[in-house]
């Protein structure tokens, strides 16, 4: 096995591209988020899982569908949507495809939220994210971001990676020393 030592140095424009983008999404999550808690109560977290209800064709999504689509761990979004279900915004119920599956289905009350808060929403992203930008670059942004999104969710989270056995359970039949 060779060495190769450690990778090469960021050029300035890779590490500029890097700050930039950094910078652009704490300050756009930052006035969104108190946009949707002003709005209607909700965490980030919480508005992703009602607008990806919402658009939903039926309004129901499984729990694993929610959780990979959200990015968002599956105890923090079973936490999440438990705060949901108790403002009578999303409710649960067993899966009809898997006994173990869970389905959530957003409520009237749930897309009376989205409705109050999206028309904020949509400002906050048109005042802070969109206005200085022309047709053409919202055009280019978006292609980038699709190719950097594709290839990040290609590679599969720590967390969603098959597990190794440590070599001290495993027995010479399976592997082990």
């Amino acid at each position: 096995m060779t060495e190769e030592g450690p990778p090469p140095p960021l050029d300035p424009a890779e590490l500029g591209a890097y700050f930039a983008l950094i910078e652009v999404s704490s300050l756009l999550r930052h006035t969104v988020e108190q946009q949707l808690r002003d709005a209607g109560d909700l965490s980030y977290v919480q508005f992703q899982l009602l607008a990806t209800l919402g658009d939903a064709a039926d309004g129901s999504r499984r729990m694993t569908e929610l959780a990979d689509g959200v990015v968002y761990s599956r105890s923090g979004l079973t936490y999440q949507v438990g705060l949901l279900e108790k403002a009578g915004l999303v409710a649960r119920s067993p899966s009809a495809e898997d006994d173990r599956g869970v389905t959530v289905t957003i409520t009237e009350a749930g897309r009376d939220v989205l409705g109050r808060v999206f028309p904020g929403h949509i400002d906050v992203l048109r005042q802070l994210f969109l206005e200085p930008l022309g047709r053409e670059d919202v055009d280019s942004l978006a292609r980038v971001l699709t190719v950097v999104r594709d290839h990040m969710r290609s590679i599969p989270p720590r967390s969603a990676k098959p597990r190794r056995k440590s070599a001290a359970r495993q027995s010479p039949t399976d592997g082990g020393a």
